[in-house]
């Protein structure tokens, strides 16, 4: 019915302002659990969520994933149920900037779910119930030619994979933005300085650890080279632990062709 549904905020710091319901994972908790539960917490709602709309991300120590999601159940929050995590909610029809906003940062989500809705840019994409040891990126680095022709860069000797990089294994990279290993391995391994064009998400996996376990997330991401680094086939990479695959199956071929322009934004 082309409404929001938004919390009135109980923190003291942004107390009576409007915002999406939110909120941080807690330990052993997975991706969607937090979503639900923060949504139930601060709405009184049910909700299943549908897709990831946005990943938005200021390094390893700063990762906020936006999702659609559907309400399944439960009844809104009103003012005499407020409690610490919020005053009460509601569904808002209007305009969200004629409300006092606790911050206007959720604007570009309510856009991205607006675009979904009309006309999905990208399949339905949730966390994959899988474990990961380390935060790290795993890359999908395709070198395309005008005539279609299609390489992807296979990471070091023994199976052939994807490659895949740690994130946050310096100070600086804490909060340096997930680019930032990504641009290290490319340079370490490629005969050109690449600039490679934005990250997109593919998908994720995440299987939230106990006690003493790992916790870590991997992220499947695209990206691009520029048009200008092209030639007919891609250069031999400088470490001679990678090597560039050459799609001839048609099928698949034409996945991933359609996958580069069909990925979840990244927000750094």
């Amino acid at each position: 019915q082309d409404a929001v549904l938004l919390v009135q905020e109980a923190k003291p710091e942004c107390r009576g302002t409007w915002y999406l319901p939110a909120g941080r994972m807690e330990p052993g908790e997975s991706i969607v659990a937090a979503a639900r539960r923060e949504v139930k917490e601060e709405s009184g709602l049910e909700c299943e969520p549908l897709t990831l709309l946005a990943l938005e991300e200021r390094g390893p120590a700063w990762i906020r994933f936006a999702f659609l999601a559907r309400p399944t159940g439960g009844t809104l929050k009103t003012l005499e149920e407020a409690d610490a995590e919020s005053l009460q909610a509601t569904w808002w029809s209007g305009d969200p900037r004629a409300l006092p906003l606790r911050s206007l940062d959720i604007l570009p989500v309510l856009d991205l779910a607006t675009r979904y809705r009309r006309s999905p840019p990208h399949p339905p994409t949730l966390p994959r119930e899988l474990p990961c040891a380390p935060l790290c990126l795993r890359l999908l680095l395709p070198f395309a030619t005008p005539a279609g022709a299609l390489w992807v860069l296979l990471g070091p000797a023994g199976t052939p994979h994807l490659p895949v990089v740690a994130c946050g294994t310096s100070p600086r990279e804490l909060r340096a933005g997930l680019s930032l290993p990504v641009l290290r391995l490319l340079r370490d391994c490629l005969p050109w300085d690449p600039q490679p064009g934005a990250l997109g998400l593919l998908g994720l996996q995440h299987r939230a650890g106990g006690p003493g376990e790992s916790d870590g997330i991997c992220f499947n991401v695209v990206l691009s080279i520029p048009p200008g680094t092209q030639q007919d086939v891609p250069p031999e990479p400088c470490d001679p632990t990678f090597r560039w695959w050459h799609v001839e199956e048609e099928s698949l071929r034409g996945r991933i062709l359609q996958r580069l322009r069909a990925t979840v934004p990244i927000r750094s």
